[in-house]
């Protein structure tokens, strides 16, 4: 007897998402034993296949984009033209034995296509229904397109991202995390899905689950709405106690052109740094504001920025202090750390991160690759009841 390869064995999943967000939700749940059927449409498909450095690698499945091949793993793949009354049919038909359905149109488009939550629920009342979008289904903005960028805008959080030179702020920052699409759109729809799927367990009753990108990045900023409560308004960016505001938090440029976080929040945290770089007189000021912070923070610039990295790297690493190089990414990959959590897999001969959990009765392991388009249509159909001749009439009508 094979054993179920997850905790999730038995839920299946119809994935309609593409691109980031979406995919990378779904791939969770893969990793997880879910079975995800992505369902992409007969042209183009899911255009992440194309998107990214290294776009159609000669390496990979169907020369599929690495960006692709991270996000896809551990699916089935069927192509599926929703625009024809016959791929709706097949849809549906699907849907009836689904668990979860996954999509990342703007508001009202699968209603359109006849293959929203409603059509569904007639014939699967327990369906969990994920709609993933960048302002929710309700609202003046709903139907407006967007980008991570103008989540992050909208929910304050870009306001707050950058550096203060003294007099003004500067521009904010564009963080190369994807903080909308990935805490908005992949691990936020998880949360409500899955609990979603408990409660439809005990009651026989689903859920449409409405996650904005927007929404999840606001619940989730926090301390500027600290500071909003108790001054009216933020901090000026770059000037708040977790932004640089303060010389125990902060970012500092070394001699060679890289930087040493300094977490050092905590007094005691804080006074271990100081005596490890010889500076036992700075240990007062970690937190210190105004004229007295802005000169602790010059003198330490000054210190710091007078070595190389290793200089800081050797030190800091027999010290107990919350400081740590800021590394790059080929750095990270051979970080011993990352090593020893195995965070860096193989699979299909693409190297990729690994699940962000662990899991003590479920390891992780014999990964698929991410499919080539329409690699499992056959499959999957043949699994729903269709014969042969269906699907040969299907494949002929170019239905999938």
């Amino acid at each position: 007897m094979t054993e179920p390869r997850g905790p999730l064995a038995g839920l299946r999943v119809l994935d309609l998402t593409r691109l980031l967000p979406g995919p990378v939700a779904t791939m969770h749940l893969a990793d997880l034993g879910a079975e995800v059927i992505k369902i992409e449409d007969t042209g183009a498909g899911d255009y992440a296949r194309e998107m990214g450095p290294g776009e159609r690698a000669a390496t990979g499945n169907g020369g599929d984009s690495l960006f692709f091949r991270m996000v896809n793993r551990n699916k089935k793949s069927l192509r599926l033209d929703l625009k024809q009354a016959a791929g709706v049919e097949v849809f549906l038909r699907l849907a009836r034995d689904a668990d979860v359905i996954f999509e990342g149109f703007r508001p009202g488009v699968v209603d359109k296509l006849g293959v929203g939550y409603k059509a569904v629920r007639r014939i699967n009342p327990r369906i969990v229904y994920c709609a993933i979008t960048g302002y929710g289904q309700t609202g003046p903005w709903a139907e407006l397109a967007g980008h991570d960028l103008n989540y992050l805008a909208t929910s304050g959080l870009l306001d707050q991202i950058g550096t203060h030179d003294g007099k003004a702020s500067g521009a904010p920052a564009i963080p190369n995390l994807q903080v909308g699409d990935l805490l908005g759109g992949a691990l936020t729809p998880l949360l409500g899905v899955l609990a979603a799927v408990i409660g439809a367990k005990a009651t026989g009753q689903g859920s449409h689950v409405d996650v904005a990108m927007t929404d999840a990045v606001l619940a989730h900023n926090i301390f500027p709405l600290v500071t909003t409560l108790a001054y009216g308004k933020p901090a000026p960016r770059g000037t708040d106690l977790l932004t640089g505001g303060v010389a125990c938090y902060g970012v500092y440029r070394t001699s060679d052109e890289r930087y040493l976080a300094v977490g050092a929040l905590e007094p005691k945290f804080w006074q271990v740094f100081c005596a490890a770089i010889e500076r036992p007189d700075l240990a007062p000021f970690g937190l210190a504001t105004g004229s007295q912070g802005r000169r602790v923070k010059a003198d330490l610039a000054a210190l710091i920025g007078s070595q190389p990295l290793a200089h800081w790297q050797a030190i800091v690493e027999k010290a107990d202090c919350c400081v740590t190089p800021v590394l790059r990414m080929d750095e990270v990959m051979t970080h011993p750390q990352i090593v020893a959590r195995e965070m860096v897999v193989e699979v299909g001969g693409t190297k990729q991160y690994a699940p962000p959990f662990k899991l003590s009765a479920w390891p992780w392991a014999n990964a698929m690759p991410a499919p080539v388009a329409g690699a499992d249509s056959d499959a999957v159909l043949a699994a729903a009841g269709f014969s042969q001749a269906d699907i040969g009439a299907l494949r002929e009508a170019r239905v999938i």
